[in-house]
């Protein structure tokens, strides 16, 4: 079973996060941040995870804090569920639209962490959320998942139509690289043998 269950406990957040990677999209959320819970929720459906988060960060300082450590965990869980990465797709792109937004997303499970974000977000805000949160979630992610991963945003005027594109062609793109290619059936899809 590709699933992983993490505990990661600071003093400023507690997060519990359980993944299974082959899943229908079923998903829990709740990370004290209803704007990540949104992102969550969409990150599980368009990838097909099944997902519960549950976080209780210090919010009453600001949101960083949850946000990141939600995407530490996440990436931890990936890394878990994955192991050895025998047999999987490795590679996944997306392109994606969100009305007037275009996203780009590819992405790398090759065991080694880097994020390209080349993305810009017009409002400093969507409703109480940092926009620039997003970045730290998924450098958060990326270095834990270990995965290379770049996002670009081709088009758009809308934050909200921006980061919601961004959150379901990062999962899209992750469902692609994570599925089992019976092409590599048994096999670690490097010519090192490992990732």
């Amino acid at each position: 079973m590709r699933q992983a269950e993490i505990e990661r406990k600071t003093k400023e957040t507690d997060v519990r996060i359980a993944l299974k990677l082959d899943g229908t999209g079923k998903n829990e959320i709740d990370t004290g941040v209803g704007f990540l819970n949104h992102m969550l929720e969409l990150f599980s459906a368009h990838g097909r995870f099944d997902l519960q988060v549950k976080c209780k960060g210090d919010t009453w300082v600001d949101d960083h804090h949850s946000v990141e450590d939600v995407g530490i965990a996440l990436g931890q869980a990936f890394d878990r569920a994955l192991g050895d990465r025998r047999g999987i797709r490795r590679y996944g792109q997306r392109l994606l639209p969100m009305d007037e937004a275009l996203i780009l997303s590819a992405v790398d499970l090759s065991g080694r962490d880097f994020l390209g974000w080349d993305m810009s977000i017009p409002t400093e805000k969507v409703g109480t959320f940092d926009t620039e949160l997003a970045e730290e979630f998924f450098l958060g992610f990326v270095r834990n998942a270990k995965c290379t991963l770049h996002v670009r945003q081709l088009s758009g005027s809308n934050s909200h139509h921006i980061l919601e594109g961004a959150f379901k062609c990062v999962a899209r793109a992750l469902r692609e690289a994570a599925e089992l290619d019976p092409a590599f059936a048994d096999e670690i899809p490097s010519t090192k043998g490992t990732l």
